[in-house]
This record gives C-alpha cells, sequence and structure tokens, in this order.
C-alpha cells in the first residue's frame, strides 16, 4: 500500500510539473515584463492567444493619465503596412483593440508608451504575436483538458509501475491508452474543429505539432497495448511507452499549431474577384 501510494504521488507531481513547464513555454503564453518611465515602473502582461468572435483589447496599466500609448499591429508574416491605433486612457488603464481574426489567424504587434515627448517601448520593441481561435464549448474543452492530464499521470503511473516490476502493469496500461483515446483522439481533435476549424491537421493532412504528439503517443501506446497481451517481454514496451509519452507532452505547447496562410488566403480572394470581373 505504501509503495503505490508513493508511486501515484510521483506520478501526479512528474505530471504537474511536466504541465505546467510545457504551458509556460509555449508559444501562446501571456508575454510578462517591465518598463520604467522616469520614476516609476509600469509592469505588463502582452496576450499571445484570443478566442472568440470578439477584437483583442490589449491593456496595460499605467494609473498615469498623462501617459499615453499607441498600438501598432499588422498580418504575421505579410508584406502588410503597419497599422497604428491610439490608446484610449480610462480607470487607470490605456487600452486599443486588435481585430478579431479568422481561426488560426495571427498578428503581430508593439506597444509604444508616450510621455513628455519621449517614447517608452515595452519588450525592447520586439513585435508580439498573438494567435485568434474559436470559442469551444465546455463540453469538449473540459473533458479533453481532463482526460489528456488523467491520460499523462497514468502514463507515468504505469511506467513507474513497469520500472518496479509491480503486478499492475497491464491493467494500467488499458487505463492508460483508454484516457489517450478519449482525450486526444476523440475530444482533442473536436477541440481542434472548434478553435481551428479542422478535426485534424497532423500527419498525414500537415505539420501541426500537437496532433502530431497526440499521434505519437497513441502509436507508442498501441504497440504497448499490444505487447502486454501478445509478447512476454511487455515490460521494456511500456517503460519506452511512458518515458515516449513524458518527452513528447515537455515540448512547449502550441508549438508549430495552426497558422492561417493570409498570402494564400488573398491569392483566393484575388482569383474570387478576378472570375466575377
Amino acid at each position: 500500500m505504501k509503495k503505490n501510494v508513493i508511486l501515484w504521488i510521483a506520478a501526479i507531481v512528474i505530471t504537474l510539473t511536466s504541465a505546467y513547464y510545457q504551458r509556460v513555454t509555449g508559444p501562446t503564453y501571456p508575454l510578462t515584463g517591465k518598463t520604467a518611465i522616469d520614476d516609476r515602473v509600469i509592469t505588463y502582461k502582452f496576450d499571445r492567444s484570443h478566442g472568440g468572435e470578439t477584437d483583442h483589447i490589449v491593456r496595460i496599466n499605467t494609473d498615469d493619465e498623462s501617459i499615453g500609448g499607441i498600438v501598432a499591429w499588422k498580418r504575421y508574416k505579410t508584406n502588410d503596412e503597419w497599422t497604428q491605433v491610439e490608446m484610449v486612457y480610462k480607470d487607470g488603464f490605456l487600452s486599443a483593440p486588435l481585430p478579431n481574426q479568422p481561426p488560426a489567424g495571427k498578428l503581430e504587434y508593439k506597444v509604444y508608451l508616450l510621455k513628455n515627448g519621449r517614447e517608452y517601448i515595452p519588450g525592447e520593441g520586439k513585435p508580439v504575436v498573438i494567435r485568434f481561435k474559436g470559442d469551444v464549448p465546455a463540453w469538449i474543452l473540459i473533458p479533453h483538458v481532463i482526460l489528456i492530464f488523467l491520460a499523462m499521470v497514468y502514463s507515468t503511473r504505469t511506467g513507474l509501475e513497469a520500472i518496479t516490476k509491480g503486478e499492475k502493469q497491464k491493467e494500467l496500461t488499458l487505463y492508460t491508452f483508454a484516457l489517450l483515446i478519449g482525450g486526444g483522439m476523440i475530444f482533442g481533435p473536436l477541440t481542434q474543429l472548434y478553435a481551428f476549424g479542422a478535426l485534424w491537421t497532423g500527419f498525414p493532412f500537415g505539420y501541426d505539432l500537437t496532433d502530431n504528439k497526440t499521434l505519437i503517443a497513441f502509436i507508442g501506446w498501441a504497440v504497448a497495448i499490444y505487447s502486454v497481451y501478445k509478447l512476454k517481454k511487455s515490460r521494456i514496451w511500456i517503460i519506452a511507452a511512458s518515458i515516449i509519452m513524458l518527452i513528447i507532452f515537455l515540448i512547449p505547447h502550441s508549438l508549430l499549431g495552426s497558422e492561417l496562410d493570409y498570402n494564400e488566403l488573398d491569392r483566393e480572394k484575388q482569383k474570387i474577384e478576378q472570375s466575377a470581373e
């Protein structure tokens, strides 16, 4: 009993640590920092993901009406000119909208703060890239998150069971595989569909790393399932599947995720306009 509890605690701790690392190192995690204006320090948080059909509001808490601001934005990976929007001060915040984009569309934006004729640029002037996505219903998103998290916990726990030569390797392997199917192969594509308009954008249809990570994990645990039923030495395959799952879920969240090609979109619009003439 004591060994079982210790292994479950270890699995949960490892999973929480890896999930936190995956999240904070991802390209959609908010960018935070500080910038000094005269004798005060302004903290900021620039979002890099926006869901829904509304515009995204860039906000900075200045608590100083004498500080002005401008947000400059353009579509990501295009030769568009920068569009400048003056920030409005209200209730201690400077704010300006970024126009909503189609699912998987991205904008890059910069913020300029102004006071007494001087210009201050948070983030050292590097553009912030924000990705837009559709709203995902709670009945899809919540099960997806819970099942994927449980799959990661059970994967780690199953690997520890195999490493310590425990007696529940087969049972835990079945639970892991079932959770991965539910969270990654059922609710995962549904989440992708609502957020970015496609059920699957990984191999062989695209290069979405999130989908490809799920596919690799699925294959790894499918082999482990086969091994516990058909092979005498299943332990090594279970450990391998657990390690593969841990490694791929350490890859930053949303890295190489779905991305709208504006240049292709513009070409398609131009073709439609020319055919209509």
